[in-house]
């Protein structure tokens, strides 16, 4: 019935701020932005940052800063991890959890929790 995820919605306090946050560091492409609302790819998944003026009113919406995003890097960590200290993106500890990944993790401009991981080779 299913066959992809077709987009998850974080939202945000500053949209410019996030928009710079996520493709400047984690290399998602901005390809449709207005004043609430901006998708961004990695792929086809589109990753949809809202505005507070988008998302006041709904009883529903989860607070900026209390979302978790996992992402699967191509690249070695060590080499991510060179990135983001290039860019000077502190990691942050993350869960303590025991996964047959490697992982990174670092925090948005809102301190959701980003999760960067590679899977550990055999």
């Amino acid at each position: 019935m299913l066959n992809a995820i077709d987009h998850l919605v974080v939202n945000v306090t500053d949209l410019e701020r996030s928009i710079d946050f996520y493709t400047r560091v984690l290399g998602l492409e901005a390809r449709y932005h207005d004043a609430t609302r901006t998708d961004l790819y990695l792929d086809d998944f589109a990753l949809r940052l809202h505005a507070p003026q988008a998302t006041s009113g709904n009883p529903h919406t989860v607070p900026p800063g209390r979302q978790a995003l996992g992402f699967r890097s191509a690249l070695p960590l060590a080499e991510v991890k060179t990135h983001l200290e290039v860019l000077g993106v502190p990691l942050d500890k993350g869960p303590d959890e025991q996964q047959p990944t490697e992982t990174l993790h670092v925090r948005d401009p809102d301190g959701n929790l980003i999760e960067i991981s590679r899977p550990r080779r055999r």
